[in-house]
């Protein structure tokens, strides 16, 4: 093979945003490039069935190394082994390309030899760049999402992504104890984050949960010829929530969602809102999903702690929403009311309506008592004083027996959980 006209030019192109180079190796993160040939075959992201797999993050890393150590002939294979195995994978291809094209002139920066429009280009050069930064901040080892405070025993697993790495991970209940299971690069709104209105194409942050299914017969029925950006199938989640609610968020359609046919991912940032994922991860996501309990958590940022760092706040709750329960069955209002803030409300109603209110039933009770079962509780991204409490609720007194499904937001105030919000879940 000749020798193509890039020395190292691509590859420092692919590094740009994402790899840090030293006076001797290429790095990722705090490992050396070179460290990574053997380590990144049937790695994290691989569903089941795909172990020994090359993950297209491994793809990237294995032809850097080649480039970078001239090996032009095993950067050329890497390329083909994955687009053997990934055939609409368009990014593999773009650096297929680029290697062909290093023959007859030099290239400076990833697809510096493909004819495509500009703006395609660069959504597949970040792309390139989220793929290389997701090995870069790999998952700290021995950390957990602080945000996944308390599961029920019936919630198997959560999904948390992380919008600031393009990645959602998948972590598993194990008897209370959080194990991770696998994470995959996911896309999201064009505009970012924080969504706010409707049609802004921006992805939500705060807690959701999975709501439905839709099969891609389903989708096709539905909305005909445009089923086809949604891939093999979406999970809708309750977007908006009470919270985004309260905040006056609007919008509609949120989903986790596949990609096109005719590609395997989609850039970062190209959804109008939703988290969307190569079809082939959607099916491995599916087998975690449990409708109408498995808990989305949308984080700007995952803040990784110990396990047991979460057992402070845990335990404060716990207690706070034991207390909450205790004198509700008292009947001492004035009890009960302390436990909500100032600034709750519920629906329509603010404190001072809520209060009124809740003497007046009150007063016609000789007895209530309250049964509290299946807590959840998750602290809000980005917000370690905003908590999202659900649980099953069997209320009885002697006029009226009700059971239902209950969500509160308890936000700390002065070093003290109080209710913010409730409402049914």
């Amino acid at each position: 093979m000749k020798k193509p006209l890039l020395g190292c030019a691509v590859a420092t192109a692919l590094l740009a945003t994402a790899l840090t180079p030293s006076s001797t190796t290429l790095a990722l993160g705090n490992r050396p490039l070179s460290s990574l040939a053997g380590s990144l075959t049937g790695g994290y992201g691989q569903p089941a069935g795909k172990r020994g797999a090359v993950a297209p993050e491994a793809m990237l890393a294995q032809t850097l190394l080649a480039i970078t150590s001239s090996q032009f002939d095993i950067a050329l294979t890497e390329i083909d082994r994955v687009i053997d195995q990934y055939p609409n994978f368009r990014l593999a291809h773009l650096i297929k390309g680029d290697l062909l094209m290093a023959r007859v002139r030099p290239i400076s920066r990833i697809g510096g030899g493909a004819n495509m429009p500009e703006g395609q280009l660069a959504d597949l050069q970040e792309e390139a760049r989220a793929r290389l930064a997701r090995h870069q901040h790999e998952r700290p080892v021995g950390l957990v999402p602080s945000e996944l405070l308390h599961m029920t025993p019936d919630q198997k697993y959560a999904f948390v992504v992380d919008t600031s790495r393009y990645t959602l991970y998948v972590f598993e209940n194990h008897n209370g104890t959080l194990r991770y299971v696998a994470d995959y690069y996911t896309t999201l709104g064009r505009n970012g984050i924080e969504k706010n209105r409707e049609g802004d194409k921006k992805t939500p942050v705060g807690v959701y949960h999975i709501t439905g299914t839709l099969t891609r017969d389903q989708l096709e029925r539905s909305y005909g010829a445009n089923s086809a950006l949604y891939g093999d199938g979406a999970f809708p989640i309750n977007y908006p929530n009470a919270w985004d609610r309260r905040l006056g968020r609007n919008g509609h359609g949120i989903w986790l969602h596949g990609v096109p046919h005719d590609t395997y991912s989609r850039p970062p940032l190209a959804s109008d809102g939703c988290v969307a994922l190569s079809n082939e991860d959607l099916a491995a996501v599916s087998k975690f999903v449990q409708i109408g309990v498995t808990p989305v958590i949308i984080s700007q940022k995952i803040d990784w702690v110990k396990p047991d760092a979460a057992q402070p706040s845990r335990e404060q709750l716990k207690s706070a929403l034991e207390q909450w329960r205790s004198d509700w069955e008292s009947r001492d209002t004035d009890r009960y009311l302390r436990h909500y803030s100032g600034g709750f409300n519920a629906g329509k109603q603010d404190f001072a309506a809520w209060s009124q209110q809740k003497r007046s039933v009150n007063a016609n009770k000789a007895w209530i008592k309250v049964k509290v079962d299946q807590v959840s509780m998750f602290l809000y991204p980005g917000n370690n004083d905003l908590a999202v409490v659900t649980f099953e609720q069997n209320y009885s007194s002697n006029n009226l027996n009700n059971q239902m499904r209950k969500r509160q937001y308890w936000q700390r105030e002065g070093g003290a959980w109080r209710i913010i919000f409730e409402g049914a879940a």
